[in-house]
């Protein structure tokens, strides 16, 4: 399921992330860049997710750290929400993959999201995230 809306409607955000994988949220007036979009389409055609970074921006409130998560850690969350991979996150934020892969490990830990066959952890990553942020909001 893939949303396009002109406006970040949060709760409608949180509510399709909730669904798990295979979903996204793109604001209109970006999906100018065909190739961007047609990623997008594609990512979550196969299951992923893609949302978009204003979304995301929105979603995880500057300030509020739950879960002790340091800074680095949450920019990575973050570009984990718009469904990026490892390789992409790291080439954004000028590290390794080896290093991406470290903070995805700490973040999951720092979640309590033991690895499962039944659920996607980056996904779970950004609803135990957004869920420490909106306490009354119950878990998927």
């Amino acid at each position: 399921m893939l949303i396009l809306s002109q406006y970040v409607q949060q709760l409608y955000a949180r509510e399709l992330l909730a669904h798990g994988s295979g979903v996204g949220y793109l604001l209109k007036d970006r999906v100018l860049d065909t190739d961007d979009f047609v990623d997008a389409v594609r990512r979550v055609a196969a299951g992923g997710t893609a949302i978009d970074p204003e979304v995301i921006s929105q979603l995880l409130t500057p300030g509020r750290v739950p879960a002790g998560l340091t800074a680095r850690e949450l920019d990575v969350l973050a570009l984990m929400a718009q469904g990026l991979s490892n390789a992409v996150i790291a080439q954004r934020l000028s590290l390794s993959e080896g290093s991406v892969s470290k903070y995805t490990t700490q973040i999951f830990a720092k979640l309590g999201l033991a690895p499962s066959p039944d659920t996607h952890r980056r996904v779970m990553a950004v609803l135990a995230y957004l869920n420490q942020l909106d306490p009354g909001t119950s878990p998927p």
